[in-house]
């Protein structure tokens, strides 16, 4: 599938493509319609399986091309300006994780909103990723990046869903919050297509940004996420079980 898109060809496919990552989220969410509770260690599973798929996608969907247009240096400076952004994020707006609380300066907002923010800091990457992959204009790349950042959000829909049941919502508003929470990768993604669309030799540098984004949130959110109540290994065979996943996905659309 080597088809190379036009420029409003990738910023259609990117949005759209998006779109469809976003509303994942809310496709994980499904399972509280019937299940209240799911045990901890699985969910540990899911979560380290959707970081093991980021990574592989943040390796070969994002760095590999990255290298190839603008060389190593080009994509190292995109990491660490990604990384920086979404440190300086987290220090900056206000947000609420469920297991390591809060985080940013204090706020008024209700705390479905802030861990709304939460999950929408940590969507933003991925969006742009899948933009910014789709404004390259390879086509294969792009669906593939979709495709994982597809998957690891359906276990991260349910990580937000599980939560707001046990703290009192119902099942339709806790699936509701959940998709609204992906919203934030359409935006991006249009964003981030037309951004490399519009100036060419943004793409390389875009992609290492992206990648150094997703980077940070799989270090600093999503791992300690899988190791905090005490089912570390499981987390960390999920990861191996998504990065291998996504490396033969990868391979299959290449």
């Amino acid at each position: 599938m080597n088809e190379v898109l036009s420029g409003w060809q990738a910023v259609l496919y990117g949005t759209l493509a998006t779109i469809v990552t976003g509303l994942a989220s809310g496709v994980g969410a499904i399972p509280v319609l019937v299940f209240r509770e799911v045990p901890d260690k699985v969910l540990d599973a899911l979560l380290g399986f959707a970081a093991g798929v980021m990574l592989a996608a943040t390796a070969f969907s994002l760095l590999v091309p990255a290298i190839d247009l603008g060389g190593v240096w080009v994509a190292s400076l995109g990491i660490v300006f990604g990384a920086l952004l979404l440190s300086h994020a987290d220090r900056v707006i206000p947000h609420l994780h469920f297991i390591a609380g809060p985080e940013g300066p204090t706020s008024t907002l209700r705390r479905i909103w802030l861990l709304i923010l939460a999950i929408t800091i940590h969507n933003f990457p991925e969006g742009m990723a899948v933009g910014v992959s789709f404004g390259s204009g390879r086509l294969s790349t792009a669906i593939t990046l979709a495709i994982a950042i597809g998957l690891q959000n359906i276990p991260e829909g349910l990580a937000v869903a599980l939560p707001l049941i046990r703290e009192g919502y119902s099942p339709k508003h806790s699936i509701f919050y959940a998709t609204l929470s992906g919203m934030a990768e359409p935006l991006a993604g249009f964003l981030g297509a037309a951004a490399v669309t519009l100036v060419k030799p943004l793409v390389p540098v875009a992609m290492g940004f992206a990648a150094g984004a997703m980077l940070y949130v799989i270090s600093e959110e999503i791992i300690p996420e899988t190791h905090r109540k005490g089912y570390a290994r499981i987390g960390t065979t999920g990861l191996l079980a998504g990065f291998i996943v996504m490396m033969v996905l990868d391979n299959l659309f290449h």
